[in-house]
């Protein structure tokens, strides 16, 4: 049995999973109180968005000042909690602030977000519509 293979043929000592692997990536539009650990995490998503914590899922969740984020996973036997500080002047995530809703987004939309660039697409002008002078 290679060394990196566990008796069940799982792999051992990997701490992170290949971002492919989850079945989902959610974020937590809006700001999130980032105080919260592990198990203020896991009653929000299970009681705000009506999820699964323990489902193959990646959420994400950013603070007011969008500076700081956390990122919450389940893995086979007990919960990942990541955490990132942007430092630099002015340096702030494009995060959605449509409050208490959750947005399942792509790994490439993940990528922009973490790039420090928007989600959404970009507002060009409104219809306009027929008036009177």
């Amino acid at each position: 049995m290679p060394a990196d293979r566990n008796a069940a043929g799982g792999e051992t000592g990997v701490l992170l999973k290949n971002i492919d692997e989850y079945d989902g990536i959610y974020i937590a539009a809006g700001a999130t109180d980032l105080r919260r650990a592990v198990d203020g995490l896991c009653h929000m998503v299970k009681q705000d968005f009506q999820m699964d914590p323990f489902g193959n899922y990646l959420f994400l969740f950013c603070n007011k000042s969008r500076n700081r984020l956390k990122a919450l996973s389940w893995d086979k036997n007990g919960f990942c909690l990541f955490y990132k500080r942007l430092d630099g002047m002015g340096a702030r995530f494009a995060w959605p602030k449509d409050k208490d809703t959750v947005r399942n987004i792509s790994v490439a939309q993940l990528k922009f977000l973490l790039d420090g660039f928007s989600i959404d697409p970009p507002r060009g002008f409104g219809e306009v519509i027929a008036r009177d002078f």
